[in-house]
């Protein structure tokens, strides 16, 4: 085996698969991805996105995009709007049209009506506390409900009432009769059918009754002919039911459930229902803040497509449970910009400089590469003039020992021009620096100078002749690893207050006025960066993606 191979992350599906197409056991693959839209997707769906599309590419066979719409409470077009957009952004595309569990019902309650006649399901009376109180504990074995018993007749007219409207929500429910001594939970009598009396985005008013997902999965599966139903380690305890409705059921085909496990994250949270939190309590924007950990928000922060993919098959697929670290994910995307973001200046915080020698109202333009590595991306033009600002950072009064920038009496080199030295300060009233006077050397344009070193390279624009931006410094929203750590403390307790750091008096390069919303560069010595959607004509904002290193370690440490 070479070492790339032995370097490859694993992935004990693909093995499965590999087997099942050798054995004759399949002849084509086909996955899904079946998405609940009561949210936005986040990098945990990446993985899984990747996973069902990406193994289908692989074999040669077809994915579908199914969403699971069994719950009419909690899902909304707006959802559904988002989940398309973000499977098409990461570079997927699905087989035939979009499939909705929606488009099975009639199948479904046909299924249903199979068990009762079977006598294997039965309209069951016990309140939702009752049924709790009867299926026991994973310690004491369930008890039979007092309704179990009923005939298929009773249970036949029983269920058509219910999808009539006969009854109100939470009267009965439909439940599969299997074993209330069952070791697996959720093999006792689980429902399949609920009374829901809420117009559907897809069927309108057309049902009052709505199948569980435990239900409704599997057959969907069957009825699409799908064959690796790839889930994640939660489901595991599901699977004997998976099979047993499979088993019990005249469907076209049988697929087999496979369990992985889900990517974790640290510093954040990855429960919609926490993320829905965040967003309805106005703590971020919206679902797409750059600070979100779902699939909108890290392309708004300018994460690409390609860094998503790169990291999902970096980390690989196994069986185990594990939290990567973010580390891994901003590496990705550091990979991916450092070969494809053009270069460009912006100063973050200016502090302006004079330049006295150099002649009022004239510009000297310097070309200079658009990306140092990359002749095939051209060059860019950058305006010289009188006035020019640089970061105040860059400039120390009494500088630290090794200091590489720029400070009284000393000479440096901006970015692609003169070296310049800082001949005298300017302060205000209250002592803080707001003007450097420096000189220019005419020399030193392509050129080192002579008798003298410059202490090091910084970065510029023109006052006169630069962009006003709005730069946005995004960060790890929560200040601990796992947020969700302490069950006794609310997680939004532990929320990074520097998480958003907005600089409003930012100046880029003139050449970026036009860029493209989404447009990603990497600002030099600063980090990378992309243009939000909410930018202007009149208003540029920039969104840092990731910093040029990983410096959030060195702090942790």
């Amino acid at each position: 085996m070479s070492n790339n191979e032995q370097s490859k992350p694993s992935n004990f599906i693909h093995q499965i698969i590999e087997h099942d197409l050798e054995t004759g056991a399949h002849n084509k693959v086909v996955t899904r991805f079946p998405p609940e839209p009561n949210g936005y997707l986040h990098i945990g769906h990446a993985k899984s996105i990747c996973l069902n599309f990406g193994t289908a590419e692989k074999f040669g066979g077809v994915c579908n995009l199914r969403f699971d719409d069994t719950n009419p409470e909690k899902e909304e077009q707006e959802y559904i709007d988002s989940i398309v957009e973000d499977v098409r952004w990461l570079g997927f595309q699905w087989d035939g049209d979009i499939r909705y569990t929606s488009d099975y019902f009639d199948e479904l309650y046909s299924y249903a009506v199979h068990l009762i006649k079977a006598g294997k399901a039965y309209v069951c009376d016990l309140s939702p506390y009752e049924a709790r109180e009867y299926r026991g504990n994973f310690n004491t074995p369930g008890t039979n409900s007092p309704f179990r018993d009923r005939s298929v007749e009773e249970n036949l007219e029983l269920f058509e009432k219910m999808k009539n409207g006969e009854f109100d929500e939470g009267a009965c429910s439909l439940r599969a009769k299997i074993d209330m001594a069952s070791p697996n939970m959720n093999m006792r009598d689980p429902m399949l059918y609920r009374i829901l009396k809420k117009e559907h985005h897809q069927t309108g008013n057309k049902w009052c009754i709505y199948p569980i997902y435990d239900f409704a999965h599997g057959q969907s599966d069957a009825i699409e002919g799908i064959t690796h139903s790839l889930c994640t380690l939660e489901f595991e305890d599901h699977r004997p039911l998976y099979d047993w409705f499979i088993e019990n059921l005249p469907v076209p085909s049988q697929p087999k459930q496979y369990e992985f496990g889900r990517l974790n994250l640290n510093y954040t949270v990855t429960s919609k229902r926490k993320l829905k939190q965040l967003v309805d309590d106005k703590v971020v924007e919206s679902w797409d803040d750059p600070r979100m950990p779902t699939i909108s928000g890290l392309r708004r922060r300018g994460y690409t497509p390609t860094s998503i993919r790169n990291f999902c098959d970096s980390i690989g697929v196994t069986r185990s449970y594990g939290v990567v670290d973010m580390g891994m994910l901003e590496a990705a995307i550091r990979d991916d910009l450092d070969k494809h973001a053009p270069r460009a200046m912006c100063v973050l915080k200016p502090l302006k400089v004079t330049i006295t020698n150099f002649p009022e109202g004239e510009e000297e333009w310097f070309e200079l590469p658009a990306h140092p590595k990359d002749e095939s991306m051209g060059s860019r033009k950058v305006p010289f003039t009188r006035n020019l600002l640089i970061e105040q950072e860059d400039f120390a009064e009494v500088p630290p020992r090794k200091w590489k920038r720029l400070t009284q009496g000393v000479a440096v080199r901006l970015r692609g021009s003169y070296v310049i030295t800082c001949d005298e300060v300017i302060k205000d009233a209250e002592g803080n620096v707001v003007e450097l006077k420096c000189s220019y050397d005419p020399a030193t344009k392509g050129a080192n100078p002579e008798g003298y070193k410059p202490k090091g390279v910084i970065h510029w624009v023109s006052a006169d002749n630069s962009l006003p931006c709005e730069v946005r410094l995004y960060d790890r929203l929560f200040t601990e690893e796992n947020p969700d750590g302490d069950k006794e403390r609310d997680f939004l307790e532990l929320l990074n207050p520097e998480s958003l750091v907005v600089l409003s008096g930012a100046r880029a390069e003139i050449g970026l006025k036009d860029a493209a919303v989404e447009s990603r560069y990497q600002f030099e010595r600063t980090g990378y960066f992309n243009i939000d959607k909410s930018s202007t004509a009149d208003k540029v904002v920039f969104n840092r993606t990731v910093g040029l290193r990983d410096s959030w370690g060195k702090q942790q440490n």
